[in-house]
Order: C-alpha cells, then structure tokens, then sequence
C-alpha cells in the first residue's frame, strides 16, 4: 500500500489529554496495558487455531519486553494474530468517539461499559512517549505487515513494512520527563508487578548468575511470571507444600500462615483465588492491602474494601474474577450487585473454613485461637451475618487457659454465677499476674473468670452482653468479691456512721496525689480472711475509657480522670486495730468537734427553716450575715476535725503501708511512692 497520512476518527482537538485524565491517573499502568494486549491477541490466535481458522502451527507464544536506552525506546512485542492495514485503520484511528466532551458525558456513570474497547489501553502508552510507532503483521495466509506511527497529535502515517513473523510490536519513544522507563529495575519491577501471572510467557532480557566478581547475562532468557499460578489449579493437584511456597512467594518477609483457603465459583459468577489466614496477633491495620485482585491474571489493585467486608482485609492472597466491574483502565473498583454476591460469597467461605476446622481438628483449632481470635473478633464486631456464623465456633479463654463455645460457658457457669435478680454474670480478667489476686479471690468463691486479654475484648463483650439474653460482664476487679455477684441482700453495716466516716477520712488523709486519677473510700465487711484494703474500679467508667481508645468519636471518655475506689474491710484486725487506735487517740480530741458540728448543723437547718419562705433578695444584711457564719463555721469545725484525723493518721504507718500495699497490688505504686514504701517496710520490721 502507498504511505498514507491522516487524522485520528475524533472531532476533539487532541484526545490524549483526555485519556491521560479521565482513563490513567497512574502512569506505570501503560505497560500493563500493553502486555495485557499482547496477551489477548495471543490467546486469540489459539482460538482460532483450536476452530481450525488459523492454520498452521501456533509456535512460538512468548511475548518480549526490550529496552534500548540508546534508542529510547521501549518496545512490548508479541506473536499473535496481528492486524492488517484495515484493521489497523478499524481498530486504532477511527476511535468511536463523536467528541471527548460526549464521551466523558456518554460514560461518567457506567465506564463499565466501554470495558475492552479495543486500542483504549493501546492509547495509555502516549502518557509514557513523544511517538509511538506499532509494526505489525497479521496470521491471515499473504497478509502484508504495515507500520503505523502517531506523535501524539491526531495526525498519524501508515506505510506497508518488511516483518518476517506474524505478530505486533509496539515500540514506545519514551518521552523526555519520563526516563526512568528505560531502567531495567524499573520496568522489571512493574512486570513482577501487573504480569506476576498472566497465561502466557512474559520474557524481559536475560537471567543472570555471578561471575568474575559481578552479575552476567546467560543465555536463558528471563520468563517473568508463572503462567499456571496455584489459584488456577485443582486443588486435588496441590499439596500442602505448594500452597506455603506461593504464600512465600508472596510475602517473602511474613511468617508462615495458619491455613488458607481455594476459592473456586462458576456461578453465578465466575471468581477463583486463595485466601491466606496470616498470624495476627495485634495492630489490625498493619496487614492491611495484602489481598491482591486480578481480572483474568491481571492485576488491578490490593486495595480490595469494596470487594471484600473490611474485617476479610486482614486476609492475604489472591482474587481473580473477570466478573468484577472496572472502569476502563482497569484500575478502580465499582459498586454493582456482582460485588456484593462476590462479597457474600468470601465471607461464607471463610466462615465455612473456619466453621470446618473447628469441627474436625478442634484441638489444633483451640492452639491456633490467639492467632485468629482478633480476626474473627473484628469480624463479629463489624458484621452481622459473621456473627450469625462464627458463634458456634468462637471461643472463650479462661484464666486457666481452657477453652470453651459460649453456649459451654454459659451451661459452665449458669448455676454458680447468676446473680439474685437473675442476670448471669461473667466475670473476667485482662491481666493474670496484675489481677492475680482478685482471680484467686473470685476463684475461691467456686466462679470461673475469663482472660479477655484482646485488643477487641471490650468493646466484643459490650456486644456480647446485647446479644447474650440477661447477661453482664464484670471485670474480676471491679468491685469486692461479695459484690461481683451478689446472691443475697447486702449484709448491713455493723459500724455507725460516725465510725465509717472517721475510718474513711483517716484513709482519704493519706491517699496520694496523683495525675487524672480521683479515689472514693468505702468501708463493707468482707469477712477475715478477705483483704485489709482492695482497690475497686467502676466497670462503665473503665470500659468508656478503653473504648474511647478505638473510637475518636468517644475521645472525651478518654480524658476524664480513672474513677477507684479504696475498699476497707472492717472485719480484717489490721483495719479492726486502727478503728481502735482512733477511738483511743483520736477520738478525745475529735469528739468534741463533732459534737460541736452537730450543734452547728442543727443551728443551720432551724435558720434555713426560718427562712425557707423568703427570697434571696427579700432578706436582710443580718439575716444573710448569720447565715454565712453559720456556714463558716462549719467549715472551720469541718477542717479541724480532718486535721485531726489526718494527724492521727499521719503518725500511725500501718494506714500508709495498706494504702500503698492495695496501690501496688494494682500496678499504681510507681517512682517515690514506691521508694517510700520499700523503706517503710523496712522500719516496720
């Protein structure tokens, strides 16, 4: 054919812009496109030798990728069907566009829809180039290789060409600002990338070995992926084995998984892969983006929230499912019903798996849980439909490192831990060793505790109280051993009033001072053999804060100081003799100030009831000046009695030494208080 010029099929100035725009954000994308292309027009050229089109041998089916840096160029060569002069002209300058402003109008909302559009990932090469030039030569018997060159405008040429072999080479003249794309590490990376695994050999230069001191090409060329990856197997083919080296082939720095599983669909969509449980024992985003999409043994992205739920993220492996809707450049993913039924189905596998596991080898299962319990956690937590599934097979830990299904537990623990108003309780522990004491104490009254050590426990066991009928959770130190699960009514107070309130001041007078932290006293009688002071809790206050860690919306649980309280048991000698000094040392001189409190109270209630009709500003100088020094004066007993107290309890260092032993039992005794605390044992001694 004679040379022939012409202008590319749009009426736009310049389409390219508008590819590089609206098709490829991402530049490196061009030489997926490209090989992907080649691929395509091979596997062509074995169908129509399988229907007897093509005749001749299929031979040679590998594609090449070169670089001649001298040159500049970047050249995807193939050995497939080709394209004469008219399919040239078909395929690559008449872009069925009437314009790019209708095609952006055309298909802004279902770019789904111009998928395969032949030459379009053709076009992503002039984001790369200043010319392109594509020689080829078609399979059909005498057809005429013919090139075809564009320097990014509309005007291109098309001349007849000498080519021995059918096939198309695409020869790219890389473009000044984009050099490093004719780096050999560059472009081999970006084939390991996107061509990991196409069907057909992908050859980029040559293998090397070390030699005479430095790395040397050999002879044996440089086949880039694996065209029969393990997903597209049988899994009667497969051992073991060969699912732990692709996992290695994968993730060369991760530890070996703890199971996988084949996923392989016909319908009603077609999608097939492995899924690999990695060990994930804390920081659940640290794993993320390891699930890695392919479209027919393409890669498009690891970024896979909309295919998969986000708890199944924390999966490695592979997806592959031509079924998946892209936009044209095969980059994003969007929303269609095949996602969601994709969506649905990953998760009932994995379920499936789990569910199969457990029932089978539960012993290997139960080793395996704190590898798996975070995943399958996040699962419940932010999926209904796993929650549905994973509850006969989630486990509960005890403290004793036994294991158990909720409905075990809760037949385990339903006779001894319900409470007189019914509410089964579970009790449980986030540390042992700092919590061990409480555990013991919990223990000894014939209760199981959990270990709920997790970093998605708390907010888990909130659920699990919602779904789990008349139930609560209650950490083993979140109040006395009496009070976790209370049988029967309280047993009443024996001490007065004044006689709690002068043993809880003494306490408070020397309670430390310390940062975000407030402490209430109390006194119960706890029995003998209970201990002299306990530190308490609040469940809710303690939960908030832990929450308010996992969620920014609930930060301001976060700053509000931690709520204790200081438990002292009336019925243990120590806290029994410091009642008795205060009555023998104390109390001669307190008494009288509360004798003179109680006058001066009373003086304050008979004014008030004198009062209690008038407004505030209906009263007079004299009355507001007699009510203001009756309250000074009570707050100036007030404070005498708690010098008082706080005297006594100063020069009494067994009231220090409990408060200190309960701080320390509770991991709180740090830095100077515990230095003084070591010396004062001493000195006790």
């Amino acid at each position: 054919m004679a040379k022939q010029q012409g202008n590319i099929g749009i009426t736009t100035e310049n389409i390219f812009p508008v590819i590089k725009k609206f098709l490829y954000s991402d530049h490196e994308i061009f030489l997926r496109e490209l090989v992907s292309n080649a691929v395509d027009a091979t596997q062509k050229l074995r169908a129509l030798a399988r229907s007897g089109e093509a005749t001749g041998e299929v031979g040679n089916e590998t594609i090449s990728v070169s670089i001649d840096k001298e040159a500049g160029t970047l050249t995807v060569s193939d050995h497939g069907i080709g394209m004469t002069a008219e399919e040239v002209d078909k395929y690559i300058n008449q872009i069925a566009f009437s314009g790019a402003g209708e095609f952006l109008e055309k298909y802004k909302d279902d770019a789904a829809a111009i998928i395969g559009h032949f030459g379009l990932g053709f076009y992503s090469s002039f984001m790369v180039s200043k010319r392109v030039e594509i020689l080829t030569r078609s399979y059909r018997e005498g057809a005429q290789a013919v090139r075809w060159s564009c320097d990014g405008t509309p005007a291109f040429e098309i001349e007849d060409a000498e080519k021995a072999e059918r096939g198309t080479d695409i020869i790219l003249h890389i473009a000044d600002d984009c050099k490093e794309f004719l780096e050999k590490d560059k472009i081999e990376g970006l084939l390991r990338k996107y061509c990991r695994f196409l069907p057909v050999p992908i050859v980029f230069g040559k293998k090397q070995e070390w030699k005479d001191g430095k790395m040397q090409d050999t002879d044996e060329d440089n086949q880039i992926n694996d065209v029969n990856p393990l997903w597209t197997r049988k899994p009667a083919e497969l051992k073991d084995e060969d699912y732990k080296q692709f996992y290695r082939d994968l993730y060369p720095m991760q530890d070996e998984p703890l199971f996988w599983i084949h996923l392989n669909v016909d319908f009603p969509f077609h999608l097939t892969g492995v899924l690999f449980f990695p060990k994930i024992k804390s920081n659940i985003d640290v794993h993320r983006n390891k699930i890695q999409l392919y479209c027919n043994q393409v890669y498009v992205t690891d970024q896979v929230e909309n295919i998969v739920p986000d708890f199944l993220t924390l999966l490695h492996g592979v997806i592959d499912s031509p079924d998946i809707p892209l936009n044209v450049s095969r980059s994003y993913l969007q929303s269609d019903a095949n996602v969601k039924k994709i969506s649905g189905y990953i998760t009932k596998k994995v379920s499936d798996r789990l569910q199969s596991i457990f029932k089978t080898d539960r012993p290997e299962f139960e080793k395996k849980w704190d590898d798996l319990k975070l995943f399958i956690h996040y699962g419940m937590l932010s999926e209904d439909e796993f929650y549905d599934r994973a509850k006969t097979y989630a486990l509960f830990t005890d403290t004793e490192g036994k294991h158990f299904t909720y409905d075990e537990y809760q037949t385990l623990i339903k006779d001894n831990q319900t409470d007189k108003d019914g509410t089964l309780v579970y009790l449980y522990a986030q540390n042992k060793e700092e919590q061990y004491a409480y555990i013991e104490a919990a223990r000894a009254k014939g209760y199981s505790v959990l270990l709920m050590d997790g970093q998605l426990d708390t907010p888990l066991l909130q659920m699990l109280e919602q779904k789990f009928e008349k139930t609560r959770f209650s950490r083993v130190d979140g109040d006395t051993p009496d009070r976790l699960i209370q049988k029967e009514e309280v047993a009443k107070n024996e001490l007065s009033d004044e006689e709690q309130d002068r043993l809880k001041e003494v306490f408070r007078a020397r309670l430390p001072k310390m940062e975000k932290t407030e402490f209430n006293v109390a006194v119960e009688a706890l029995g003998p053999d209970a201990a002299p002071v306990l530190i308490t809790q609040s469940e809710y206050m303690r939960r908030m804060k832990e929450v308010s860690r996992l969620q920014p919306g609930m930060a301001f649980y976060g700053e509000m100081p931690d709520m204790y309280t200081l438990v002292l048991n009336q019925s243990h000698r120590l806290v029994a003799d410091i009642l008795s000094g205060i009555k023998a040392d104390a109390l001669p001189a307190v008494e009288p100030v509360e004798n003179e409190l109680k006058g001066l109270k009373a003086r304050r209630d008979a004014l008030r009831q004198v009062l209690k009709d008038k407004k505030e500003e209906e009263l007079s100088d004299s009355e507001r000046e007699e009510q203001k020094k009756c309250d000074d004066d009570i707050h100036a007993a007030e404070d005498k009695r708690k010098a008082l107290l706080a005297d006594f309890a100063q020069h009494r260092p067994q009231v220090s030494q409990l408060i200190d032993l309960a701080l320390l039992q509770n991991g709180l005794l740090r830095g100077e208080a515990l230095a003084r605390f070591l010396q004062r044992s001493v000195e006790l001694m």
